[in-house]
């Protein structure tokens, strides 16, 4: 019998080719919403390997669900929601993608920012609504970008750099703030300056948060924080979800003490805060920071490599880890 792969979502075509070449692949065609839990365990009955996406959570229970698993591909950088210890238990390999999504990720953070700033949505659904308040109008008068404070939490890494980059074409002032500052040379190159955490959110007209998600950056930002930050201050968030105390940013927003949010990653995903979704001040996007066409297509063909790999017997380009930190 030839191998079966059950993929949890359609990934780009050619990659799915390459599979189909040595194996039989299933793919769970709906790519509006990430699996269920109890379509996901049917699949992985069904399949010798298993393709997953970042946002599916492999657990326990799915992992059991196949005594006979012989592999779990990942397209993850970062397997955050995938039972690693069970898997290393079993002696099942898992493989992931390398760092390639920083370029991406801060174009979304860059939209976002700009979206924010000038705001843009709201002003698209007031065209769309019948209103045209002029050319000159106040109504949708918004914050300017260029020349402003931007404060990058957790921006000393690489989606924080590139940030950095595109915010100094604007002639932004970059402030950051990591655990460990970054060498002189380093913030030159760069274009960023160190800021305690509580001088970057006093100081800047936008703070984009990049940490990575870790026990100790969990709510990282929560009431005291958006206490710190200007009336007239917008937040963005393109990391992760849990990084942010969803209901203290609905509060900062509500009680107007912040001006404005942009929100690629939720605390809950996929699940949204109602009150979010009826704030005019708030862009809101289902985590696109990598969502690039030929981004997406490379990443097709990594996890195809990682998945043939495996089948014939070799070490994949990608393997994961187990003595390693799940970052």
């Amino acid at each position: 019998m030839r191998p079966r792969i059950f993929v949890t979502q359609p990934i780009a075509p050619h990659g799915l080719d390459r599979m189909r070449a040595v194996a039989d692949v299933e793919v769970h065609p709906d790519a509006t919403a990430p699996i269920a839990k109890a379509s996901m365990i049917e699949g992985v009955k069904r399949a010798d390997y298993l393709v997953c996406l970042m946002h599916d959570k492999v657990d326990a229970e799915t992992i059991a669900a196949n005594p006979n698993l012989k592999g779990v591909i990942s397209m993850a950088i970062h397997p955050q929601l995938i039972d690693v210890k069970a898997l290393e238990a079993r002696n099942i390999p898992l493989t992931v993608i390398p760092p390639m999504v920083s370029e991406a990720t801060a174009d979304m953070a860059m939209a976002l920012i700009l979206a924010c700033g000038r705001r843009v949505l709201e002003g698209d659904r007031l065209l769309r609504s019948g209103i045209y308040p002029g050319g000159q109008s106040n109504y949708l008068a918004g914050l300017g970008i260029t020349g402003k404070t931007i404060g990058l939490i957790g921006g000393g890494g690489r989606i924080g750099k590139l940030v950095a980059k595109r915010c100094n074409g604007f002639d932004m002032k970059v402030l950051y703030s990591t655990p460990r500052r970054k060498s002189e040379a380093e913030e030159r190159e760069a274009g960023i300056t160190y800021a305690t955490i509580d001088d970057l959110l006093r100081q800047s007209d936008i703070v984009s948060m990049h940490s990575p998600l870790r026990d100790d950056t969990y709510h990282q930002i929560g009431d005291r924080e958006f206490g710190l930050m200007k009336p007239t201050a917008y937040f963005v968030n393109t990391s992760r979800g849990p990084i942010v105390d969803e209901t203290a940013l609905v509060r900062a927003l509500q009680n107007k003490t912040i001006a404005g949010a942009g929100l690629d990653v939720f605390e809950h995903e996929p699940n949204v805060p109602p009150a979010l979704l009826v704030m005019p001040n708030v862009v809101l996007t289902p985590h696109l920071g990598s969502a690039v066409l030929d981004l997406r297509i490379e990443m097709a063909e990594i996890v195809a490599s990682n998945a043939i790999a495996l089948i014939e017997g070799r070490t994949p380009p990608n393997l994961f880890d187990f003595a390693g930190p799940v970052t």
